[in-house]
């Protein structure tokens, strides 16, 4: 992280006052970048290759942004605003707030998959980061909230967000392996079954030979049942804290976003 990131981010940096190539912006670089890593991965994107994508010498981003790192700081930002609405519509319950923070983050993760890929123990919050945050707290500690305190508050959102961020990994890393090995995940399988046969007539395994023939059925939404139960869990801790909204209406996903 940088000033410079900062700087560019809360709109306090300084803009080329000679030599930009006219039409080229910030805007424009940051969402050429965007496009490319959603394209080809987050390894393909650089200065020289953005740059080349706009038709523009190298030294032409430069001008805009000082390197690499802040121009991921940008992206992240970015691709963060795309997960809320200009005008959301006001919380109703905690639980729709939870629900919409876990849904948007999946959305974006299946949308830009190189998020996963980058280091965000330290990200820079910029306004789209903050925006989310602010409108995810609105749901979580307002009328219709939780009643938790803010550290409380504030795991619950890391909490969500890390499950998602797990079911978003293996999706991406199933997608990933067939590529790689040319293999789709039907045919992994198959490969193995013949052993997998063997083993469980072995006796060896008796509880797994037991189990049901649909037990690993790619049709189980294991994101929906987890997202039940750690929404079931908040409830309890809800309720034992004395305060916010109880079991309510959840059929709707408003109130929550992610970027938080």
């Amino acid at each position: 992280m940088t000033t410079s990131s900062l700087d560019l981010l809360w709109g306090t940096g300084d803009r080329p006052s000679r030599g930009p190539k006219p039409g080229l912006t910030l805007d424009r670089i940051v969402a050429t970048a965007v496009g490319l890593a959603d394209a080809e991965g987050l390894d393909a994107v650089s200065m020289r290759r953005v740059a080349g994508e706009l038709g523009v010498g190298t030294m032409s981003l430069y001008r805009y942004v000082p390197g690499k790192t802040e121009l991921l700081d940008l992206m992240l930002d970015r691709v963060q605003g795309e997960s809320f609405e200009a005008d959301p519509p006001p919380p109703t319950h905690w639980r729709d707030t939870v629900t919409a923070l876990a849904r948007t983050t999946l959305a974006l993760y299946r949308a830009h998959p190189w998020l996963l890929k980058v280091n965000e123990a330290r990200s820079v919050l910029g306004p789209s980061a903050l925006r989310g945050l602010e409108l995810c707290l609105s749901g979580l500690k307002g009328p219709h909230g939780m009643g938790l305190s803010d550290p409380e508050t504030i795991s619950v959102i890391i909490t969500v967000q890390s499950f998602t961020a797990g079911i978003a990994r293996t999706e991406l890393q199933t997608v990933e392996a067939a590529k790689e090995t040319g293999v789709d995940h039907e045919e992994f399988w198959r490969t193995q079954q013949p052993y997998l046969e063997r083993a469980m007539a072995s006796g060896d395994y008796p509880l797994m030979a037991a189990l049901a023939a649909d037990t690993f059925s790619r049709d189980v939404d294991h994101f929906a049942f987890g997202l039940e139960r750690l929404l079931d869990g908040f409830e309890i801790l809800v309720a034992k804290a004395g305060g916010g909204d109880g079991a309510g209406d959840t059929g709707g996903d408003t109130g929550g976003v992610s970027g938080a």
